[in-house]
């Protein structure tokens, strides 16, 4: 799994969204943006080898939280950045073997603050998020790669924009 690393201070306001609104028995990792769900734990070498590479070249970059939306069944924050699709692009071209039909998708980048809820529930607070929500600007400072282990992750490596 391949994660997008941001500032400390979206970082914990994400996370306290998520901790607010996520089931508690089901809230096993903290608020992240996902760029890849299932990359192959044999090509973990090449995997982290182009992480660091495209790491080193890139900078640090902004993006924007623009809105909320429904996942159907929980809720999520909106992100956009051409950069943020731009490096993932990247990534999917040299990893396209590899990729499953989830991963190979184009990047609707988002962070998930609930799921695995009641769709009325979920769409209660859809209305409760939309009514309160303001767009943030947020920092994206590297990439976060992690083993799954069936619901908790453990870190494989963290590589910060350098460029």
């Amino acid at each position: 799994m391949l994660t997008l690393a941001v500032d400390e201070e979206t970082q914990q306001a994400w996370d306290e969204l998520r901790r607010t609104w996520f089931p508690p028995s089901r809230l096993l990792v903290g608020a992240h943006l996902t760029l890849f769900h299932a990359l192959p734990g044999a090509h973990s070498d090449a995997i982290v080898a182009a992480c660091a590479e495209l790491a080193a070249g890139t900078p640090p970059f902004p993006l924007t939280v623009d809105g909320v939306r429904s996942l159907g069944r929980g809720t999520a924050l909106t992100v956009s950045s051409p950069v943020l699709v731009r490096l993932h692009q990247t990534l999917q071209r040299r990893w396209r073997p590899w990729l499953t039909a989830q991963d190979a998708q184009p990047l609707k980048p988002h962070v998930t603050v609930q799921n695995k809820v009641s769709p009325q529930t979920a769409a209660d607070t859809l209305d409760l998020l939309r009514a309160d929500f303001t767009p943030a600007e947020a920092t994206a400072t590297g990439l976060d790669a992690w083993h799954y282990l069936g619901g908790p992750w453990r870190p494989l490596a963290s590589l910060p924009f350098t460029g």
